[in-house]
């Protein structure tokens, strides 16, 4: 298990967001930064821009996880609700900071993020050498993007497999048809992988070095969430607990080999875990 969750915004994100904004240039940095995010990213972009001293914006979708909204905002960045879902709100940023002139931060497309996040495979190596098999799930793809170089600059024969909610899976599909993908719906309850459309630097980075790509449904990330509590006694979100439903799925693919499962984040609503919880 790689423990994102104990991070300190509860995620993985915080990586890339660090590793962006210490690079951004002084006039980047006067100008502010601005992004879309479900909640993650929109933290990492948070923690990261107060830790630099730099003025940041956050746009989140409406319904999106309260928990995670009250962080950005604890963390000092305005906030901003627009938009149904997602990809709404990244339409919004992207007008916003062209008219405005933020430096903006997209999720996904910024080789900086996704660089912050190769550190986790360069971790994962460093601490099971013998590592086959690298599970990790996959939203916009800056994670599994990161993991992916790691992994195949330091040893290639590890593979690495992403996984997506079958619910939203346009970054899946996407990698399957060798182009960026967008669809008509979204349904799933794990934030962290809802995105309608894929997104072109993660998807030419996947289709070059993941191993496979798994589908799994929502039921078999919430089966997931519950047999984590109960055996590590660790509170995952619907991402994190994304490569457990896909081992489980794979488990005789998998059975007699060293795998690792990417626990992305931990930021669980009190509504989700009771969710969660009641079909246990």
């Amino acid at each position: 298990m790689k423990y994102e969750n104990h991070q300190p915004i509860g995620a993985f994100k915080v990586r890339g967001g660090v590793n962006l904004i210490a690079r951004l240039s002084e006039e980047e940095r006067r100008r502010g930064v601005i992004t879309a995010s479900t909640g993650n990213h929109g933290q990492s972009v948070a923690w990261a821009a107060r830790l630099f001293g730099v003025r940041a914006r956050v746009v989140v979708p409406i319904g999106s996880n309260p928990d995670k909204v009250r962080a950005i905002e604890r963390l000092g960045a305005e906030v901003i609700v627009h938009g149904r879902d997602f990809d709404e709100a990244r339409e919004y940023v992207e007008a916003l900071a062209e008219r405005e002139g933020y430096r903006y931060i997209h999720s996904a497309n910024e080789p900086h993020l996704i660089a912050g996040a190769g550190t986790i495979g360069l971790e994962i190596i460093e601490d099971l050498p013998d590592v086959e098999v690298i599970l990790v799930p996959v939203g916009g793809g800056s994670g599994a993007s990161g993991i992916s170089i790691a992994a195949r600059a330091l040893d290639p024969k590890i593979e690495v497999i992403g996984v997506q909610s079958e619910a939203a899976p346009a970054a899946y599909l996407s990698w399957r048809e060798g182009r960026v993908v967008a669809t008509d719906f979204m349904n799933t309850f794990a934030e962290g992988l809802a995105t309608r459309v894929g997104f072109e630097l993660p998807l030419a980075i996947l289709r070059e070095n993941l191993a496979d790509f798994i589908l799994v449904s929502d039921e078999e990330i919430r089966r997931a969430m519950l047999l984590m509590m109960e055996a590590t006694h660790n509170l995952v979100e619907a991402a994190g607990a994304a490569p457990l439903a896909a081992a489980l799925r794979l488990k005789e693919r998998l059975r007699g080999r060293r795998v690792v499962l990417d626990l992305s984040g931990g930021n669980v609503t009190l509504r989700a875990l009771q969710e969660v919880l009641a079909t246990s």
